[in-house]
């Protein structure tokens, strides 16, 4: 029978010829990641285990991103916990604010990450690393733990789904759009312990922002992994970033997939996902008077340069409504300058925005854009729980990059055709 990507990677990494659905497995990690909110657990159960070393110090990858810069005594003691087992361990990638990103910009913007690899991450957005063709997944704290003891971490197979993308996408429609309508289409459970395979010409055509944007959000679905195959994008992006070897893998005509989706994305419209979950999406046309009081434009899911670009064209020469309060958080340092560089800070400035250093904050109700009660946020983010950002009654609105910046000119939920 044949195999999937996703069967593929975890099978070398166990040293099987092949691994199906459903088959428990202990396989080998290449990278094991823990942030300033789920670390500091990791290292209390790693000392709790009485061990003294990290199982590679090239491969456990610490990143305070979630409350950094550090906005009270709780933080700042969380990331000491950090920067200190970073110093006693020689840990290789220890990300202090200054070179500090949104994690899952991050590493793969650094070469740390690469395709072939089985990465686990105590953060549940992990999963944004299968646009490179890796299996990529968010662990709890003690498992993150277990494998920097260890280097090694357990898995069930999961079964896979495949959705196909064909078309050409319409103006101001991009990755966010094509998961959003994904999510709306099977629920925030569809998915559930599943690898979802995104391919398609589509998927061929999106630039890897894009493809990490749709990774990214398999959470949000229920799946255990998003992930896409290796083509010349990838090895592109890659090639001038690796520091080590790769391999790469693709599926088998004959991989089992336990559902096929396929989506005509021709006529799909910018999307947008009402409180207070990501499947409760409408299209644009659909959301009626939406008035809101800030939109956040970044985090790992839409904050990347192209992200930004894309925001900065559309909001280029207008005013951010004078009720509105616009936060645009580039994700890494490397997107920050080149943001910089190419003068779409004052693009952003001159509308009368705020711009950021790298931080999750807002996107977790960490810092950097808190909601009062009664508020509304449109953001580029991946989650609108109840309570995510602020208040329990208020509420977050997710969409692309081009929809927020519009909106945080009209003062509403607008499509940047109305401007």
């Amino acid at each position: 029978m044949g195999m999937t990507i996703t069967e593929k990677i975890l099978a070398a990494h166990c040293g099987k010829e092949e691994v199906h659905a459903g088959e428990l497995i202990q396989a080998k990690v290449d990278i094991a990641l823990g942030n300033d909110v789920t670390a500091p657990i990791a290292i209390s159960e790693f000392k709790k285990a009485k061990a003294k070393r990290v199982f590679d110090k090239d491969k456990v990858v610490l990143v305070p991103d979630h409350f950094t810069p550090c906005k009270d005594i709780k933080s700042a003691e969380q990331v000491k916990i950090l920067r200190e087992f970073a110093k006693e361990q020689k840990l290789k990638y220890y990300f202090e604010v200054g070179e500090m990103g949104v994690e899952h910009a991050l590493l793969p913007e650094q070469g740390i990450v690469l395709p072939g690899q089985v990465i686990i991450g105590a953060d549940s957005h992990t999963c944004t690393y299968g646009a490179m063709g890796a299996f990529s997944t968010g662990v709890g704290s003690t498992d993150l733990a277990a494998v920097m003891i260890t280097g090694e971490c357990w898995f069930k197979v999961p079964e896979a789904m495949k959705f196909i993308y064909r078309g050409k996408l319409p103006k101001w429609v991009g990755g966010k759009d094509l998961i959003l309508h994904t999510i709306g289409d099977i629920g925030v459970d569809g998915a559930l312990y599943r690898s979802m395979e995104f391919c398609g010409d589509t998927i061929d055509g999106l630039p890897m922002s894009d493809r990490f944007t749709m990774c990214n959000m398999a959470i949000e679905a229920g799946g255990k992994n998003g992930i896409m195959g290796v083509d010349e994008t990838t090895l592109k992006y890659v090639e001038k970033r690796a520091k080590e070897p790769y391999e790469t893998y693709e599926s088998d005509k004959t991989a089992k997939y336990v559902e096929t989706k396929e989506y005509d994305v021709t006529k799909l419209e910018p999307m947008v996902a009402f409180p207070h979950l990501p499947s409760n999406v409408k299209p644009i046309s659909k959301v009626g008077k939406v008035m809101i009081d800030q939109v956040v434009i970044g985090s790992c899911t839409n904050g990347r340069i192209e992200d930004l670009q894309l925001a900065a064209e559309v909001i280029k020469g207008q005013k951010v409504h004078k009720y509105i309060r616009l936060i645009v958080i580039p994700a890494t340092q490397e997107v920050w300058r080149q943001a910089m560089d190419e003068g779409l800070f004052k693009i952003f400035m001159d509308a009368g925005a705020a711009i950021s250093t790298p931080t999750c904050g807002p996107c977790l109700g960490g810092h950097m854009g808190i909601l009062a009660k009664g508020e509304r946020a449109l953001a580029t983010t991946n989650r609108n729980f109840v309570g995510r950002m602020g208040d329990p009654q208020s509420e977050v609105y997710l969409s692309n990059p081009a929809v927020a910046a519009a909106s945080a000119v009209l003062g509403r939920i607008a499509s940047p055709e109305e401007l």
